[in-house]
């Protein structure tokens, strides 16, 4: 049997926030950021054997951008994965989650698409409760730094998939992402290492971002743009799931309201988007990626493509994706 569509994408959503959760487990022996970086290693390890770039035969405009958007990628990485280390994991992803929605509002050309960002920092304070006083300033600090990397990873991913075919732009990100993230995840990593240790990272790369990209590609195969761009504002609500489920963070009421304004914020910016704007493209039969078209929407997926438009390029979501 066909599995649904929406049935994919969901399940993208939960192998993030999986992924995510399940990574705590290594911070002990590896750090947070050894732990982000192993999977970035292996993630690019990977799709560089299997796409197998020629650098030599890319331009510089496209190397340059490669670079910008591996940059992009690690401090995202590296910020989502040291706030989870913080704070609870639902809090994170709303967090960050304002980085496609600020993208997303300035995009619109729109002064009421704003609201929309408003509400879900409405939603975000909520969340962390700052009147508590037991707000994690670093952990906010790192959420929203992860918050701007994602933006930042949503813009560059246009322009190096325009440049770039195929996965190309997705290996060569995370290769440079490695190399970025090395001078603060590699050592801890490799010191902590054991064989136990490398077959759960291998585990945890296909959770994040390897198995989310194949289910976004086969997801967005089969559904259109705007819908998909709506369940993925789902992903905060998911994460805080998750966050109860496998690391006992449960949240108050409070929280729970927060979550849900933030959600709210990510549909209504979805459907708020002008329709030029969700018109997926395609060149050459070559898969795009969406979030060329919605900042909400992770960059591992399929679309149509004006022809002779080239193809975007693809990094990990963490989510992101951590």
């Amino acid at each position: 049997m066909r599995i649904p569509a929406p049935a994919l994408a969901v399940s993208a959503m939960l192998s993030v926030q999986t992924g995510a959760a399940l990574s705590t487990h290594l911070f002990r022996a590896l750090t947070p950021a050894g732990s982000a970086w192993l999977r970035l290693a292996i993630a690019a390890i990977i799709l560089l054997l299997i796409t197998r770039p020629r650098l030599r035969s890319t331009g510089w405009p496209a190397l340059r951008g490669t670079l910008l958007l591996g940059s992009a990628t690690a401090v995202m990485s590296l910020s989502f994965i040291e706030a989870v280390a913080r704070i609870p994991l639902g809090t994170t992803a709303a967090i960050e989650f304002l980085g496609p929605l600020g993208v997303a509002a300035i995009r619109s050309h729109r002064r009421s698409a704003l609201a929309w960002p408003a509400l879900a920092l409405a939603g975000v304070i909520g969340l962390t409760e700052p009147w508590q006083g037991r707000l994690s300033l670093s952990g906010v600090g790192f959420a929203v730094a992860a918050a701007f990397g994602w933006a930042c990873y949503i813009l560059l991913t246009q322009h190096v998939g325009a440049q770039l075919d195929g996965l190309q732009g997705l290996a060569m990100s995370l290769g440079t992402a490695t190399i970025i993230a090395a001078p603060i995840g590699a050592w801890p990593a490799l010191h902590g290492l054991t064989p136990g240790i490398a077959l759960q990272g291998l585990g945890l790369a296909a959770l994040v971002p390897l198995l989310p990209f194949v289910l976004e590609l086969l997801a967005l195969r089969r559904m259109a743009v705007a819908p998909f761009g709506t369940l993925m504002a789902l992903e905060p609500g998911i994460a805080a799931v998750i966050g109860l489920l496998l690391l006992g963070q449960l949240p108050a009421g409070g929280q729970i309201a927060g979550v849900a304004l933030v959600v709210t914020a990510g549909i209504g910016a979805q459907r708020t988007v002008p329709a030029a704007r969700l018109t997926p493209a395609r060149s050459a039969g070559e898969p795009a990626c969406p979030s060329a078209l919605w900042p909400g929407e992770r960059p591992d997926g399929s679309a149509d493509q004006e022809a002779g438009k080239g193809t975007p390029a693809s990094p990990p979501t963490l989510a992101g994706c951590p």
